[in-house]
């Protein structure tokens, strides 16, 4: 068996934390890998199984919880593990309870981890481009606040994610970001095809970040396009014309 492939930031150093690729896992065929998604069409017993297998490389013996995602800026506070099956519809997940993973599932969308050391409060949070201009990271860190964080001392990492490079969006797509802030232009170059841009996730994640307070920040600038034997990607798989795609996992705890 392959060993589970962890990566750390420097930024969260001390804090049980790990963005997690496909490497390590027990699934097969087009999702072959640490495959967590319990939306794919894998066997549910192997997803099982990778989950398992992703909370021991972290933070052994924590109890996994994570939110049914659907791309908005909701967050939610875990005072106590909830069964898979009643995960709440959310992006973000906040706690300050030692013995639970929070954990955020990704397949191109920026997973980011967040930790206030002091006040004993982490968060995982998942920005994807429509969290990400809706406000997750700001929900994220106004959650982490009701438990007594402090922004100024909070640290973030944004873990695999799609890069500039992988990503050519469309002329509505740009459109949307520069109607909000014309600023944001800076985080487009212009694609290869007429009318189409390559977006820089990343950047904006960490842009949002900066200019919600966090000083401390984090990117692990890994293209989760570009290294299919590490990452799973929505939209390698698409171009592929792939059947199902696998989604990696992000985790952060209190030890």
């Amino acid at each position: 068996m392959s060993q589970v492939e962890t990566l750390q930031a420097r930024a969260l150093a001390g804090v049980p934390h790990g963005f997690l690729g496909r490497r390590g896992g027990a699934s097969t065929g087009v999702v072959a890998g640490l495959n967590v998604g319990l939306g794919s069409a894998d066997d549910p017993a192997l997803i099982a199984e990778n989950r398992r297998r992703a909370v021991e490389a972290v933070l052994p013996a924590a109890r996994l919880v994570t939110v049914f995602q659907v791309h908005s800026a909701d967050a939610v506070t875990v005072i106590e593990p909830f069964d898979d099956a009643l995960r709440p519809r959310a992006d973000a997940l906040v706690t300050d309870r030692p013995g639970l993973a929070l954990g955020i599932l990704t397949a191109d969308c920026a997973p980011v981890l967040l930790a206030d050391r002091e006040a004993g409060v982490v968060a995982a949070a998942h920005a994807g481009w429509k969290g990400a201009i809706g406000g997750v990271t700001d929900s994220t860190i106004a959650a982490m606040e009701t438990l007594g964080a402090r922004r100024e001392r909070i640290a973030a990492a944004i873990g695999p994610c799609i890069a500039r490079a992988s990503y050519e969006v469309d002329a509505g797509f740009f459109r949307r970001f520069a109607e909000e802030d014309p600023a944001n232009e800076r985080f487009f170059t212009e694609g290869s095809r007429e009318d189409h841009w390559q977006f820089d996730l990343e950047a904006y994640v960490a842009h949002r970040l900066a200019e919600a307070g966090v000083r401390t920040i984090e990117m692990l600038g890994q293209d989760t396009y570009a290294q299919p034997d590490r990452f799973y990607s929505f939209r390698r798989a698409t171009h592929r014309g792939e059947a199902d795609y696998g989604r990696q996992i992000s985790i952060i705890g209190l030890g």
